[in-house]
């Protein structure tokens, strides 16, 4: 299954987020892929403020993973722009935060390589005039769950 939308600004890209927030199941492993100033940092926003997070959403490029238990879920926020050597997340034992009680939603996934797991659900996003393009493909049979919820929820 496939998804393409135009997000006109930045509301846009908060409501595909709480969109998509609605259509978590523990277990999702989301990869957010584009360049710097894509949007994949706000579209985590618009996540965990579907989740009902009110505190502070912060890019975790420093810190590499940003932990939020709410709503129902408990989640994970990666960035991995700041890996030189895609061995860096088998060192820093991120491996037993994918698993099937919980969400990982990674930002420069490529940076990990190939030790991070398949993406349920693949959304990249890139700048396009006026706003911002995203495509989001599923991957496994998870995220084709996901993604029609998506779909069912902000195609009306």
């Amino acid at each position: 299954m496939q998804m393409t939308r135009f997000l006109p600004d930045e509301a846009a890209t908060l409501a595909f987020g709480a969109a998509l927030a609605h259509a978590l199941t523990p277990g999702l492993t989301i990869y957010l892929v584009g360049d710097l100033g894509a949007g994949k940092t706000t579209l985590a926003r618009g996540v965990l403020r579907g989740l009902g997070y009110m505190g502070k959403v912060k890019s975790p490029t420093y810190t590499l993973v940003e932990v939020y238990t709410v709503s129902r879920l408990s989640l994970y926020h990666f960035d991995f722009y700041r890996f030189a050597d895609p061995r860096e997340w088998v060192d820093a034992g991120f491996r037993e935060y994918f698993n099937p009680d919980t969400v990982c939603l990674v930002e420069w996934p490529e940076k990990a390589g190939e030790f991070l797991p398949t993406p349920d659900v693949r959304i990249v996003l890139s700048v396009a005039e006026g706003g911002r393009s995203l495509q989001a493909n599923a991957e496994t049979e998870a995220g084709k769950k996901c993604l029609a919820r998506v779909e069912q929820a902000t195609s009306t």
